[in-house]
């Protein structure tokens, strides 16, 4: 198909996970990896949608095993209370799945976590372990993802929020800008003050006027715009505003630096429908 972007690219990453359990284990597995997945989408705002996928048509294996298989999944959504639907037969030939749709900020739909139980690998592989009674026995191999192709969740990411990442995710979370020059040691001193706070920040050093400065830090949608002049030299502080507000805010360094911290700490995320 044709290429799109990061949605659809050569060749992709993915953070496959193959997790070998016993039977008596895989409902508990299944559990840990959807509270996984449910908490990682809930950090970055995603609603999403379960679907359930039964056997197909190509199968593989006993049909005493895929029943078992299918219960089980069956089981961990009714107990989590999570609301699924039923795809009918379109399960892996291996074994069948749990998919997670995710919805971006316009509810467009993208398949990205899955979790598949597979009977069929450890047979082909001839795999086995000693169980309590010493004997040798097939374990039951769970796929396991929860991003998908990291590189369609990062294009996905970035439609999702707009480019206007949440703090705790922007590249540069804080761009500072001086008045004019007379100020570089004043915006390099609360730079360094920043950084030794983990606080990833930008610095506007060309010569251009502060509306240009400000206006361009506003368009690379960098959520804190710090302006640094006379006056804030004078008391210590910093003038603060977010790309998406007019006017500034003063408030002293330490003030500033453990908001911001807070803020990340909470994930917060931006309200989307004001993008």
């Amino acid at each position: 198909g044709a290429l799109n972007g990061l949605l659809r690219v050569r060749t992709f990453c993915q953070d496959d996970a193959h997790i070998f359990v016993t039977p008596a284990q895989i409902e508990d597995e299944i559990t840990l990896a959807l509270k996984i997945i449910d908490h990682v989408y809930q950090v970055f705002g995603f609603e999403y949608d379960i679907e359930l996928s039964t056997r197909p048509d190509d199968y593989m294996g006993e049909l005493t095993l895929w029943d078992q298989a299918e219960q089980a999944l069956e089981n961990v959504l009714k107990r989590l209370g999570f609301p699924y639907k039923i795809n009918e037969g379109d399960g892996a030939f291996y074994g069948p799945k749990i998919d997670i749709h995710i919805k971006d900020a316009i509810k467009r739909s993208h398949q990205c976590a899955t979790v598949q139980l597979d009977f069929q690998l450890p047979e082909k592989f001839d795999l086995t372990y000693i169980n309590e009674d010493n004997e040798k026995v097939r374990p039951v191999v769970i796929h396991r993802a929860v991003f998908g192709s990291i590189d369609r969740f990062l294009g996905i990411l970035i439609e999702h929020f707009g480019g206007a990442f949440p703090l705790w995710l922007a590249p540069k979370q804080v761009q500072l800008i001086g008045v004019s020059t007379v100020h570089h040691d004043y915006v390099k001193k609360v730079k360094e003050a920043l950084r030794k706070e983990g606080i990833r920040v930008g610095v506007d050093e060309r010569n251009e006027k502060l509306g240009r400065k400000i206006r361009d830090a506003q368009l690379q949608k960098i959520p804190y715009i710090l302006v640094l002049g006379d006056e804030e030299v004078a008391t210590q502080a910093v003038s603060v505003r977010t790309y998406r507000q007019e006017g500034l805010e003063k408030m002293a360094i330490d003030t500033f630096i453990q908001q911001i911290k807070q803020e990340i700490a909470q994930k917060k995320l931006p309200i989307l429908t004001k993008l």
